[in-house]
């Protein structure tokens, strides 16, 4: 990326003096010709930086410069540090490097203050290295190829043109324009299996996506569940939907999308959870419970 390249041009003149712009072409790997270029981007923006053509010549910064961290205030400086930080988990040795740059510049020590690990709990997975392959190829403009499973258990070959990852609802989805359904489509990451980063790029933007609102038939529930799943209570559902008992178990009155997903989600509580209302979702509880004790005759 060019504002990583200028940054790094900077910060080895302020180590090194003088520096060839083949040196630096070749660091790079780009022409001498974009360097120049990259030149004159710094020196529009005052950096005092020039060029001494011939032998013993170079490029450089005026003797007496260095970078001036005083425009930013301690708070200011700190913030770039935690952004910085929060991006270490999925980031590439390039912004690796970036964060330890500043750091040396702002003259401070990295403070460990976030760490983020996408795998579940009680398990060994590889859920990193899907976040980086997606990563790169949503920077790169790539086309991605996967497996994914539906909400029925249903799997298909999807090739689609990867936007932006995203999270809702304790859940990472990937945004993207899907070629088979040839429209803008949601997948929940935890269902994309077997993943590829094709050679094929594409020019879509995050920006053509247009947010429909999904119209969904949804069904209001008051729950009375048990004390014994408090930590469950707190967790999934909103203080001002939780009305605590005298005798410490909870009601809580929540509307859902209705689905497939909600009674499964309401039968997760086993025995710990009874349904008040409505009664039409009483008779399916029951039908399901029904037929799950089927399988145990």
């Amino acid at each position: 990326m060019q504002i990583n390249r200028l940054f790094e041009i900077v910060y080895m003149l302020l180590e090194r003096k003088n520096i060839t712009a083949k040196e630096l072409a070749d660091k790079f790997e780009v022409s001498t010709r974009t360097i120049y270029r990259d030149i004159e981007i710094l020196s529009a923006a005052k950096i005092p930086i020039y060029a001494v053509k011939g032998k013993g010549g170079g490029i450089a910064l005026l003797d007496d410069y260095v970078l001036n961290k005083s425009i930013l205030s301690e708070e200011e400086q700190n913030q770039i540090l935690f952004a910085l930080q929060s991006m270490d988990k999925i980031s590439n040795q390039d912004e690796k490097n970036v964060l330890e740059k500043m750091s040396s510049i702002f003259n401070k020590s990295r403070t460990n203050w976030i760490e983020v690990d996408f795998s579940d709990w009680g398990t060994i997975g590889d859920q990193d290295k899907t976040f980086n392959l997606i990563k790169e190829a949503v920077l790169k403009q790539k086309v991605l190829e996967f497996i994914y499973y539906n909400s029925y258990g249903e799997d298909k070959k999807r090739q689609v043109e990867p936007l932006q990852i995203y999270f809702k609802d304790k859940a990472w989805y990937l945004k993207s324009y899907c070629r088979d359904k040839k429209d803008y489509r949601l997948f929940k990451i935890s269902r994309m299996k077997d993943i590829k980063i094709l050679d094929e790029t594409f020019k879509r933007e995050l920006s053509e996506i247009v947010e429909k609102k999904q119209e969904f038939k949804t069904i209001k529930l008051e729950l009375e569940i048990s004390k014994s799943m408090s930590y469950r209570v707190y967790d999934e559902f909103k203080k001002e939907n939780i009305t605590k008992k005298e005798n410490g178990d909870f009601i809580v009155n929540i509307e859902y999308p209705e689905n497939d997903w909600v009674y499964g989600y309401i039968l997760s509580f086993g025995e710990n959870i009874k349904v008040i209302s409505p009664e039409y979702a009483k008779d399916i509880i029951k039908e399901k419970l029904q037929k799950s004790m089927k399988n145990y005759l």
